[in-house]
């Protein structure tokens, strides 16, 4: 089984080339980590606004998007909605505290993400979703 998952790792690095958005520091060093950890190159965004001028502005692609919920300037909702609005491909994945909270997951949902998971977020909760 072990050897399977390197394997999986080894086909990660190839191709994942990730967006963090979130405005907690902390949080950005820990999904800063985990990607490198899982072979990927990430860039970061403060906030959703950021995110937004990225894709504007620098014409830039991204494999997966970990995008937090509860930001200044542009919250994750309203950040994944101009995202899809200005035609993103990439996979967004809700990273979020309220992920248990049905009503506030589903709303985020509706806004384009692809998945949403709750924090804190973890190797193994990514890897299952970009294989």
């Amino acid at each position: 089984m072990a050897t399977k998952s390197m394997g999986d790792i080894e086909k990660i690095k190839k191709k994942l080339n990730v967006l963090i958005v979130d405005d907690d520091p902390l949080n950005l060093i820990i999904h800063e980590k985990i990607i490198k950890a899982i072979g990927g190159i990430s860039q970061t965004a403060n906030n959703g606004e950021e995110a937004v001028i990225i894709h504007r502005d620098g014409g830039s692609s991204f494999d997966l998007i970990l995008m937090d919920k509860e930001m200044p300037e542009r919250d994750g909702v309203s950040t994944t909605k101009k995202l899809r609005e200005m035609e993103v491909k990439s996979m967004i994945v809700g990273v979020t505290s309220l992920a248990d909270n049905e009503e506030e997951r589903r709303a985020f949902m509706e806004a384009g993400l692809n998945h949403c998971l709750a924090k804190p977020l973890t190797k193994d909760k990514i890897i299952p979703l970009i294989n």
